[in-house]
């Protein structure tokens, strides 16, 4: 009764649309729109409620810096609707990146660490690619200057890396030579051959890029003839590129292209913190106390714990070579009504993000099968994360993918809702995203630290969710083709995990697919796991959308300090006062 009268909420208006007020608010309601795919935003909407996510808030930092507007990343978490945000902006500190051409060596990072880690015979295969429908067609000259501007203006993709007696080594190299371009003419191919031709060059021009000498990027044409649209091929290798990176890419891509054709100067956004800038402020950070002081969690998870059984993936056929070429997939999808629910009920009921309602079913699945207690899964993080004051890397293209381990517990009595408030509370206990198990397993300089945690095994089980893939093309004259673009990897390639999960929201609807072994596991035992998941996410989401759905966690009130036990006393004695406005 002491407590001051609240402001008016987001949630105490309803369903009322309040337009923005001042320049500021428009600007950032209209990027909001743009990347979130809705029609209108008003000031008073919760951008993690109306689908967004960290990846999301990564491509509204640029946009809004762009315009003029300086935010970073955590004042999106912080400020969380535009009237906050429009208030936030330009409080932070202004960020200045290196503009000039970055070169020199470049210290590996902890996923370019893992990378080398692993078990590859072609290490120089081992990609991400799109391969794309152009709306219009390209002219050669153009698209190699704008291919030209794109390495000198993305330090990244000239990275060259060596093996020496120590290990492995990088450097940014000069620009130098021809751009990597490939104009393929399949102009005199009949039409229904034509299919097969994309695909065939699609697969030879996957296999051509060269760690030491480069190029990490290459682009391949493919002219189809008149009355019919191209084909275009980026392949990158993920030593040079990250999901995240993509949208800056063909966003520059666009811009230059244009620019050059209409006989313009090539003016692209200013750099943000180069990679090689990145690269060396984890090296300095990996010998801090306060990374060091991350130890002892990192131990609590991948060492054994008294009393705690960890659910396993058993082989059906043990003994069997994990290989790519044995790869298969199975594959699941929620509907759009689901799928909607999944994006703007779940946080509304619970403050939780996709990420906590995927393990919350996965963990749920897992333990049921296994008859464990705890569930280790391999969860991967787009990586860029606020460490440093004085860096932006809201539009550095590179890999900066997060790799680390989550352990999770759920009893399996646990109700939806309780076992995804469970699951949201540890991993709100992992300390900065993740990132730290990466830089102290493979460059904290104590080698007692780094045998550690490199004697762990690993998970069976890996997660990556990419979000909200419909937005990744964004407005441009670019779509998915339909043609397949090759192998991403050598077939011969040695696989890191028994089965990884990996998807993301596509045409409006979360589809996920279970990546594993043939030589290891029959398709049944897949899909019948696969299955129980579904069954498992669509209990959570119903729980979610129902009226009485909801509630508190500790980490929803972090600037207070209150444990679980203090949570529950405080809302105990607010629940003696009677119904809230609210309920």
């Amino acid at each position: 009764k002491a407590l001051p009268a609240p402001e008016v909420t987001r949630e105490e208006l309803g369903s009322a649309y309040v337009a923005p007020r001042t320049p500021e608010e428009e600007l950032l309601a209209g990027i909001w729109a743009q990347v979130l795919g809705v029609e209108q935003v008003g000031v008073y909407d919760n951008f993690f409620q109306l689908g967004g996510d960290s990846i999301l808030s990564i491509q509204v930092i640029a946009r809004a810096n762009q315009a003029g507007l300086t935010l970073t990343p955590r004042q999106l978490f912080q400020f969380p609707t535009v009237a906050d945000l429009a208030q936030a902006a330009g409080k932070g500190v202004a960020i200045q990146a290196e503009q000039g051409l970055v070169t020199g060596p470049v210290p590996l990072t902890p996923i370019q660490h893992w990378f080398f880690e692993q078990d590859l015979s072609e290490r120089h295969h081992w990609n991400q690619a799109l391969l794309l429908e152009v709306r219009r067609p390209l002219e050669r000259a153009p698209l190699e200057q704008a291919l030209q501007q794109l390495l000198a203006h993305h330090d990244a993709l000239r990275l060259r890396f060596e093996q020496d007696d120590v290990g492995w080594r990088a450097c940014c190299a000069e620009l130098e030579g021809e751009p990597p371009l490939v104009w393929v003419d399949l102009t005199a191919v009949p039409a229904q051959e034509q299919r097969a031709a994309v695909e065939q060059q699609a697969a030879r021009w996957q296999m051509s890029l060269d760690l030491r000498r480069g190029p990490l990027l290459r682009l391949a044409y493919f002219d189809l003839g008149a009355g019919q649209s191209a084909r275009l091929l980026l392949v990158a290798h993920h030593l040079a590129m990250d999901g995240v990176s993509w949208r800056a890419l063909l966003e520059d891509l666009q811009a230059a292209y244009e620019q050059t054709a209409a006989g313009n100067a090539i003016q692209l956004p200013p750099k943000t913190t180069s990679f090689r800038h990145w690269a060396q402020r984890l090296q300095e950070y990996a010998a801090s106390e306060a990374l060091r002081a991350e130890l002892g969690y990192w131990l609590a998870v991948v060492e054994p714990q008294a009393g705690r059984s960890v659910a396993r993936l058993r082989p059906d056929m043990p003994g069997g070579e994990n290989t790519e070429a044995s790869a298969q997939s199975v594959s699941v999808t929620l509907t759009a009504q689901e799928t909607d629910a999944l994006l703007h009920q779940v946080p509304q009921a619970y403050r939780a993000e996709v990420n906590d309602v995927l393990l919350t079913a996965l963990a749920q699945t897992l333990t049921r099968c296994a008859g464990a207690s705890d569930v280790v899964v391999a969860l991967e993080g787009h990586g860029r994360e606020e460490l440093f004051d004085d860096i932006d890397l809201s539009r550095t293209v590179g890999w900066f993918t997060s790799l680390f381990p989550v352990r999770l517990s759920v009893a399996p009595t646990d109700d939806p809702g309780d076992a995804l408030k469970a699951v949201k509370e540890q991993l709100r206990r992992v300390p900065q995203r993740g990132i730290g198990y990466g830089l102290l397993r493979y460059l904290c300089p104590d080698a007692e630290v780094r045998a550690r945690l490199q004697a762990d095994a690993g998970a069976d089980v890996a997660l990556n969710y990419l979000g909200q893939m419909d937005q990744a093309l964004g407005q441009s004259w670019f779509v998915p083709a339909q043609e397949q673009r090759g192998p991403d990897r050598c077939p011969r390639g040695k696989r890191a995990h028994l089965l990884d999960i990996t998807g993301g929201v596509i045409g409006g609807q979360l589809r996920l697919e279970w990546t594993y072994s043939a030589n290891l596991h029959r398709r049944d035992t897949i899909e019948a796991l696969a299955d129980e998941f579904l069954v498992t996410l669509r209990d959570l989401i119903a729980h979610c959308s129902a009226p009485e759905a909801g509630g508190f966690t500790a980490s929803d009130f972090e600037e207070f300090g209150w444990s679980e036990e203090d949570l529950g006393d405080i809302l105990g004695e607010l629940g003696k006062l009677g119904p809230t406005p609210q309920d």
